[in-house]
């Protein structure tokens, strides 16, 4: 986006809108985290809080954007809700902080997180592992 005025001109770079979307996106409960792409067996990737603008495309016009998110959601939540809830608050940050009108805002599933469960599952087989080793002695 670029801006004239008196004064002069205001760029905003396609990474700072990237970042904006990712953080926005990640803001929503039963998003696991943005995806990298799938990989060469099918798997998405999940990508950590490092570069937040990954997982996320843009086209930045003078006055409006696109934006693409490629998403991990959590198990067992609605998807359509989730989705629905990113394109609404990727919309409202970026239209709020860059005065950019948003004409679309893609949402791609790429993946479902277990990480709960498996979580889950650890703790229990550590807690019988715990009860195991604190047997009584007897003397």
């Amino acid at each position: 986006m670029e801006t004239e005025e008196n004064v002069g001109v205001i760029r905003i770079a396609d990474e700072v809108v990237s970042i904006i979307a990712g953080l926005a996106a990640t803001e929503i409960e039963g998003v696991a985290g943005m995806s990298g792409g799938l990989l060469d067996g099918g798997f998405a990737e999940m990508l950590g809080n490092k570069n937040l603008s990954k997982g996320v495309k843009v086209e930045v016009g003078e006055t409006e954007t696109a934006v693409d998110l490629y998403i991990i959601v959590e198990y067992g939540v609605k998807i359509a809700d989730v989705a629905w809830e990113v394109q609404q608050n990727v919309k409202k940050a970026i239209e709020s902080m860059t005065g950019l009108d948003v004409v679309e805002a893609n949402v791609h599933i790429e993946g479902i997180s277990f990480k709960d469960e498996e979580e889950e599952e650890d703790n229990d087989e550590t807690e019988e592992e715990d009860e195991v080793t604190e047997v009584p002695r007897v003397r």
